[in-house]
């Protein structure tokens, strides 16, 4: 009899020995001390696989609109315009989790709608298409981890005589040219909206009665070129030369 209770106690001393090393938390120490364990290069190729998310997408129409900021200094011959003259600004916020990332490639397509254009003359016989089309690829290097900005500008000739931003869409790929990120905003309807449109033959080659609907032009800016370098300079890292 006292045999029969010993064995039973032993088995119970096992099974409550067995359910504490089960338990989350002694689970959750297995867990570390086998990554503990695990390689260094295993752990550095791991952290260097970083991931890269646009946190905020550009804006359009009017709100991609800013005056140009002030900066003092002397001038000979005094200003040339005596109102603000509006820049496009287009602006993008992400995040990259790797310590370091050594380059991303944002590539920027932009439609400015004619119809919007903020300076009109009705005696004005100037034919334009409806659309302009803007392309520009800007690459930063040496880029930490943490949030981020990327943006281009075009001059407000741009926006007085081509109108405003209506559809916008960037690109981010890695230094082995595999895209990484990428979104696109319109004010265009869904033909448009988070698409690859730039990509469309029936909307970039789309025409009117023969006439192309969208012409393709140069002038959109890296923000480093322009006087919107002098705003928020720590938020964009180094571009590549």
């Amino acid at each position: 009899m006292n045999m029969k209770k010993t064995l039973i106690f032993a088995v119970a001393a096992v099974s409550a020995a067995a359910a504490v090393a089960a338990t989350p938390r002694n689970s959750a120490r297995m867990s570390r001390g086998a990554a503990a364990k695990a390689p260094p290069a295993q752990a550095e190729e791991e952290g260097a696989v970083g991931k890269v998310t646009l946190t905020q997408l550009p804006k359009t129409g009017r709100s991609a609109t800013l005056a140009a900021p002030s900066v003092p200094g002397g001038t000979i011959i005094g200003p040339c315009f005596t109102k603000p003259r509006k820049w496009i600004v287009l602006e993008t916020k992400y995040d990259t989790t790797a310590k370091w990332t050594d380059q991303l490639t944002f590539t920027w397509h932009v439609l400015l709608e004619t119809k919007s254009a903020t300076e009109k003359d009705k005696n004005d016989r100037e034919k334009l298409p409806p659309y302009s089309y803007f392309s520009q690829t800007v690459t930063y290097v040496n880029i930490p981890r943490g949030a981020h900005a990327s943006s281009v500008c075009l001059q407000p000739s741009y926006l007085e005589r081509y109108g405003e931003p209506k559809a916008v869409g960037v690109v981010v790929t890695d230094a082995n040219g595999k895209m990484v990120a990428g979104d696109s905003v319109s004010e265009m309807g869904k033909e448009f909206e988070h698409k690859q449109w730039w990509n469309e033959s029936s909307i970039m080659e789309k025409k009117d009665r023969g006439e192309p609907m969208i012409e393709r032009r140069q002038g959109l800016l890296e923000r480093s070129k322009t006087i919107w370098a002098l705003v928020n300079p720590n938020d964009y890292e180094m571009v590549a030369q």
